[in-house]
């Protein structure tokens, strides 16, 4: 399974990117993150690409009031919408915009409560704590009622097989995401505390051979991969990826 996330910044960018992704028969679904910084939401952008790609849309821990229904509740109904993908997210800048000390294991129970017939994802943050405190919380958020996860994007085959193998038993897509710069590198190296290996350069050569080292991997295995093309439009990175 490939999934492939596009950024929804309003309804013709998405619509010029799901053309580009339905020129690639190996691509099963889309994957559209929620960004405070936009005012389009991740399941508005769903009603777009649902009907021509199963789509998993994001939605943040934060912005979900527990004490109130889900208000995303009758898009995915409507629209048919049958996965969603819980992250905690990133508290917005400015403050403007009210959020809520709402966790992703309260909101994984809340889907399952209010929208049964829903596959849940949960995030996994590989790099932000230790591998037993992040697979710990990968346990709990599979007892809430988790049946899968998205990982942050690898850029290690070691740490992705390593990973791999402390997830068995647990349905994953595994993050990737091309990295074309030192400026990029050093982004995920302070931010996010990515680990690159060696060998790493920030070339388009290097990040589509370890794509294909990744696909040759999940084609072995039982799990599947999350593209994330952040830095470069997908009309350019998908052709490469899938020329093998």
């Amino acid at each position: 399974m490939i999934a492939v996330e596009i950024v929804a910044h309003n309804e013709e960018g998405v619509r010029r990117d799901l053309e580009v992704l339905k020129k690639f028969p190996q691509v099963d679904c889309v994957n559209i993150p929620d960004l405070v910084r936009y005012d389009y939401k991740s399941w508005e952008a769903a009603k777009v690409t649902q009907p021509s790609l199963p789509t998993i849309p994001h939605v943040r821990a934060m912005d979900i009031d527990l004490s109130k229904p889900l208000l995303m509740r009758d898009v995915f109904l409507n629209y048919g919408i049958k996965e969603v993908l819980i992250i905690a997210g990133d508290p917005p800048q400015d403050m403007l915009r009210e959020v809520y000390p709402t966790e992703s294991i309260d909101v994984i129970r809340k889907f399952r409560e209010e929208l049964p017939e829903v596959k849940v994802y949960a995030g996994v943050d590989q790099y932000r704590s230790g591998i037993r405190e992040e697979l710990y919380k990968v346990q709990r958020k599979a007892q809430a009622g988790a049946a899968g996860f998205f990982t942050q994007p690898f850029f290690d085959m070691r740490f992705l097989e390593m990973y791999a193998d402390l997830m068995e038993g647990y349905e994953v897509y595994w993050g990737v995401s091309p990295v074309l710069s030192a400026r990029s590198k050093g982004y995920w190296e302070r931010k996010d505390k990515a680990v690159f290996p060696k060998d790493f350069e920030p070339t388009m050569d290097w990040n589509i051979n370890f794509a294909h080292q990744v696909m040759d991997f999940i084609s072995d295995s039982s799990g599947g991969l999350y593209f994330m093309p952040i830095t470069i439009d997908i009309a350019d990175f998908l052709p490469k990826v899938f020329d093998k």
